[in-house]
């Protein structure tokens, strides 16, 4: 069992859980800073039922990948690529809390309010859903980081078919509030998320 959980498993899974607990405490923290205390809940820590339920099936994986084929685990560059993956994810999810500031929320907006305003600055001049996108890279990397093939296709292919819904349906208020400036926004940005206009 010891050899179970040699270098390459401690330094996997603790790379999984500190990128896990930073993502969410941050989430949850920057949500109190330009939100409130009143205007948040627990479920800015953005953790679900079926997220759970990824992450305790990448869990499994790994745990039976690393005691039958222990060699697959030990391609650093993979896991080191997974790991930029998360950093640059975590990085560019920041990046789209902070520029937008009240303006972000975890929710879709479907009523325009007083403090709702197209943000086209900072990281949003070069992607339209840097925090879709952010996520989509960090959730993905921490995949890789642990060299789990099988979840990291399937991590792929569920944020993406999941962004693929929501951005047309965010959109589709989005336009509703912001008009032609939206259009004119989503015809020069791309979404961030791969064969997603």
């Amino acid at each position: 069992m010891a050899e179970l959980f040699g270098y390459t498993a401690c330094r996997q899974l603790l790379q999984m859980f500190i990128s896990i607990i930073f993502f969410h405490v941050s989430e949850y923290i920057l949500a109190l800073v330009f939100h409130g205390k009143s205007n948040v809940s627990f479920k800015s820590l953005l953790i679900s039922k079926h997220y759970a339920l990824a992450m305790i099936c990448s869990l499994i994986e790994y745990l039976i990948e690393i005691y039958f084929f222990p060699g697959l685990k030990e391609y650093w560059w993979i896991s080191n690529f997974g790991l930029a993956m998360v950093v640059l994810g975590e990085i560019i999810r920041k990046l789209a809390i902070v520029t937008a500031g009240q303006a972000f929320t975890h929710l879709i907006k479907v009523y325009h309010e007083e403090n709702h305003q197209l943000v086209t600055n900072g990281i949003y001049r070069f992607v339209r859903h840097p925090g879709y996108c952010g996520f989509f890279i960090w959730s993905v990397g921490t995949q890789i980081m642990l060299c789990n093939p099988i979840s990291t296709a399937a991590f792929t292919v569920v944020v993406w078919k999941f962004f693929s819904g929501r951005i047309p349906y965010e959109e589709f208020f989005l336009k509703q509030f912001f008009g032609s400036d939206y259009e004119d926004y989503m015809r020069k940005v791309p979404s961030g998320i791969p064969l997603v206009r």
